[in-house]
């Protein structure tokens, strides 16, 4: 299975025919731009291409009344002059005409639709049509996904839907494509469970409308907000705003309350609002508005979130529904900027490894008061809420009028000037995909049986002598019998650090793996690596011998009874027995941590003892692949890879780790342990500010 992206150059074709300063950045080069941005790059030919069909009146009925679906039908008749008149009804809408009027005559009232005639596209190409495409691709992307055609993909639409409501064209939006593919999806295919995350920097609120009375869409959006002072204009876009009746709590608005949002802002969504509640929902499939005027550069957005960002957000959401995701275009008006947002959504859905991110992970005071009234909202709704701990919003959390060091294209203001965004767009590489993506290094029998396919298993080893001189410098730590196995695991150190492997599994005896990790770390720093970070799980503890590299080393240890913290960049914690618990210190402390210190590298240790099951295991690795680019290598213990192999190689090499199982809340004494620690962390690690308020 691979990734779909559907499109229709028809939909190209409408654009605005007359002056209207609000409406005329919603223009077909949006669609070039990002289609022109993913064939230079390769991408496009690595997808499946399906060609956009449209919607039929029937699945446009989901959602639509007849009386709207009729009246947008209608327009198919209508001369320049009343597609004017029926536009101004409505707010921020214009309506195109077919190139040839319901007679069969050719159009000859307009220079602009006699120009894009001559273009070569075929058949009628007004909004009607290309509207059903639109919403007819959406549907096409479902189907391909919940079929098994595909894994994912992305749908590049226009015009974009999120905004249309049940009977009123609004923003742009003429059938709200989404929201169309959600009834579908439930209405065809059974589902129970979507969620719908809506990351455009304006308000779904044809979304939230539609869906404001249903427990079986848990709809999330964030948006430029500014105290109802940004369009739409609406009190029910605010935080307070979870929905009615059976469907209090599945609306979740995360309102913006000034510009300048970034990658940490962003990323502090992700982790204490969005992932919990939809780790605690458990979808069956993820929609995403994927507006990307919310990238840096969008006239519309003014925010400073980096294209590689929406990488990241998108990696996050691939643990969800079986990665079963599909991504529907929707707003985007800095063309550049959309192009490279879209190509690095569409390289993550792929598989390729995230991009790293820039900038300082130190969300803003604006936002955490955002995400914080977002909590308090829904926090009587959803049990994973009401298990975190408070933030402390510190008098040194920076604004985005107030940063020490302006990021690459700022000015000191914190703004971003128009000749400095293309040098910054432009040096945002798409990383290639190293040759080998996962691999194991083990001497185990039968540990070879137990990957899956595309996984390689490394024989032979080409470093006798760095392993003995390794091994003498632990000779009181290592039998004779480990060099062979040390070699192994150097040799596929190496191969992801020089970039040929993503990423690794490796074995050692259980003596021998406390030695093993100190050497490896030893070797990352040797290869110059900037910043390494431990998790270590089990009876490890950090080697004495590092103290000096003390700042470039991360040390994570999940072992005991009780939290413990012994510097800013050394400390332990129990591991939790709940599956609340469990969620809530992955995604309230180590991702939080992980991407605050930026690891050049990511060892992930299962000592003696380390208590993983299989399904956690997996859900910790694939995590750990967003922060560092998938650059994990993982030491485990022999007694414990016959049965974890397969689900870590699986998680690593990128399919979605298995389920926890039913929700479970984290108990006091777990609760007690990340409060202890946060508590005390916060001060140097900035994102673990964020978190819910108690019951």
């Amino acid at each position: 299975m691979g990734t779909a992206l559907v499109y229709h150059e028809d939909m190209t074709a409408t654009r605005l025919l007359w002056d209207d300063p609000e409406c005329e950045i919603e223009c077909p080069e949006r669609l070039t731009a990002a289609l022109d941005g993913l064939r230079q790059r390769g991408l496009e030919e690595r997808c499946l291409c399906l060609s956009a069909c449209e919607a039929s009146e029937e699945e446009l009925g989901l959602v639509h009344s007849p009386e709207y679906i009729a009246l947008v039908q209608k327009t198919q008749t209508l001369d320049k002059e009343e597609l004017h008149a029926l536009s101004k009804q409505y707010d921020a809408v214009y309506f195109h005409p077919p190139f040839l009027l319901s007679s069969g005559k050719p159009a000859t009232w307009d220079k602009q639709v006699r120009t894009q005639a001559q273009l070569g596209h075929s058949g009628t190409q007004d909004t009607f049509h290309c509207a059903r495409l639109a919403a007819g691709a959406a549907l096409q992307l479902v189907d391909a996904v919940l079929t098994g055609a595909v894994h994912n993909g992305l749908a590049l639409v226009r015009p974009p839907g999120h905004h249309s409501q049940r009977a009123a064209a609004n923003g742009f939006c003429v059938f709200n494509n989404v929201a169309i593919a959600a009834k579908h999806a439930k209405q065809k295919y059974g589902l129970q469970r979507i969620l719908i995350v809506d990351w455009d920097v304006h308000h779904g609120q044809g979304i939230q409308y539609i869906f404001n009375d249903d427990p079986s869409v848990l709809y999330f959006s964030w948006h430029r907000y500014e105290h109802g002072s940004f369009w739409p204009f609406l009190p029910e876009s605010d935080a307070d705003a979870v929905g009615q009746g059976r469907g209090q709590g599945f609306t979740v608005n995360l309102p913006w309350n000034q510009v300048g949002m970034g990658n940490a802002d962003y990323l502090a969504a992700f982790l204490h609002v969005l992932l919990p509640l939809a780790f605690e929902f458990d979808p069956e499939l993820v929609l995403v508005s994927a507006g990307f005027d919310s990238a840096i550069g969008d006239p519309e957005g003014q925010m400073q979130a980096t294209p590689e960002c929406f990488a990241h957000l998108t990696q996050l959401l691939q643990v969800l529904a079986g990665g079963r995701i599909c991504a529907v275009l929707e707003g985007g008006y800095h063309l550049e900027s959309l192009a490279q947002s879209v190509c690095m959504m569409v390289q993550t859905l792929l598989g390729d490894p995230t991009p790293p991110l820039l900038g300082l992970m130190v969300p803003c005071q604006s936002a955490l008061e955002s995400i914080q009234s977002v909590q308090t909202a829904q926090a009587p709704h959803w049990t994973s809420l009401q298990q975190n701990v408070a933030p402390v919003l510190s008098s040194n959390t920076h604004s985005p009028e107030e940063r020490s060091l302006p990021l690459l294209g700022e000015s000191p203001t914190g703004t971003v000037a128009e000749d400095s965004l293309s040098p910054l767009l432009d040096r945002l590489c798409l990383h290639p995909a190293p040759p080998i993506c996962t691999a194991v290094a083990s001497t185990v029998p039968g540990a070879a049986l137990c990957l899956p396919p595309g996984v390689l298993h490394q024989e032979g080893s080409v470093l006798r002598e760095e392993t003995e001189a390794w091994a003498r410098l632990h000779k009181s730590r290592f039998q004779d019998e480990d060099l062979a196995t040390l070699g192994k695991i150097l040799c596929l150190l190496d191969g992801i650090m020089d970039g040929q492997i993503r990423n690794g599994i490796a074995t050692t005896t259980a003596l021998a793996t406390a030695a093993t990790l100190d050497v490896l770390i030893q070797r990352c720093l040797a290869r110059r690596a900037q910043r390494v970070l431990c998790v270590a799980l089990g009876q490890l503890d950090r080697p004495l011998d590092l103290a000096d590299d003390g700042r470039r080393i991360l040390w994570l240890n999940i072992q005991g009874k009780e939290a413990a913290i012994r510097s800013m960049f050394h400390f332990s914690t129990p591991l939790p027995q709940t599956s609340g618990g469990f969620l809530s210190l992955i995604l309230g402390l180590v991702l939080p941590l992980a991407y605050g210190f930026q690891p050049d590298m990511v060892l992930m240790a299962l000592g003696p003892a380390h208590g993983l099951q299989n399904a956690q295991a997996a859900l910790l690795a694939a995590m750990l692949r967003s922060p560092v680019g998938g650059r994990i290598l993982a030491v485990v213990e022999e007694e414990s890879i016959l049965l974890l192999a397969r689900s870590l190689a699986q998680a690593l090499h990128g399919e979605t780790p298995p389920s926890l199982g039913p929700f479970s809340k984290a108990s006091p004494e777990e609760i007690q342990a990340l409060m202890f620690l946060k508590a005390r962390l916060e001060a140097r690690w900035k994102l673990l500010q964020v978190a819910a308020p108690p019951p």
